[in-house]
């Protein structure tokens, strides 16, 4: 058996923003259009409501990247031009693809992990694009410290479905006892280890935690790498691989 680590890519490992910046600002400029920060905070505000209808399941995938980039458009003042959201959607995600950027300290932690936990194996279970997630994490030579890459596009499935976590389980191979996830959501990946009797690690928790900790009956939380890792080790000398 192993000690098996699952974990959220954005804002737990790979700096979401500052990519999803970087990418929205050349392919709004290559429209034609002004980018402005207020565009990028716009954007970032709609692209999180967007993404938690995806977890509803009220929305499709295509609807939210239509949506996303014809709203754009109308903010940044190019309502009335022929643009394709499609299109644009497209080289906006393959433009992220290029341009990982890791967290403070997130490559050191990945290293000081598999090196310093007995039988650590290391997982991605994400929420988004294939070419985006998988891109990314090659870029930044995150790859070399992981397993496997689940992404919920090639899965058909999403956080935090059970159904999500059950193809993930399937592919470590071993009893859900040896595995914890690790994120910064509650609603994908705290509600996703709920909804599948997981472990969990709560990652740079924010507002009422006493109450979020009850509500979705999280095992641990962490506010940087240091205590992630003490976390992780402490975890993984239970019990529950017995």
């Amino acid at each position: 058996m192993h000690h098996n680590f699952l974990f959220d890519l954005d804002q737990t490992l790979l700096d979401f923003h500052s990519t999803e910046r970087k990418a929205l600002e050349i392919v709004i400029t290559a429209c034609g259009l002004k980018f402005t920060e207020d565009c990028y905070v716009h954007f970032k505000e709609l692209n999180k409501r967007l993404w938690l209808e995806i977890e509803k399941g009220t929305i499709s995938r295509k609807e939210l990247f239509i949506r996303r980039f014809t709203d754009i458009f109308e903010y940044c003042g190019g309502g009335s031009r022929d643009l394709d959201p499609l299109k644009v959607n497209s080289d906006f995600i393959y433009t992220m693809s290029r341009n990982g950027i890791l967290m403070d300290g997130a490559l050191e932690f990945m290293i000081k992990l598999r090196e310093g936990i007995k039988d650590a194996r290391c997982y991605i279970i994400s929420n988004g694009a294939t070419v985006n997630a998988e891109g990314r994490i090659r870029s930044t030579g995150l790859d070399k410290y992981l397993e496997k890459v689940y992404v919920s596009e090639w899965m058909g499935v999403a956080k935090p479905s059970a159904e999500f976590f059950d193809m993930v389980l399937e592919g470590v191979g071993e009893p859900k006892e040896t595995c914890i996830v690790i994120g910064d959501s509650l609603t994908s990946d705290m509600l996703g280890a709920q909804n599948s009797s997981l472990a969990s690690v709560w990652f740079m928790p924010q507002g009422d935690i006493e109450a979020a900790v009850n509500k979705y009956d999280i095992d641990y939380c962490a506010s940087s790498y240091d205590e992630l890792y003490e976390v992780l080790k402490k975890w993984s000398s239970a019990d529950h691989m017995m």
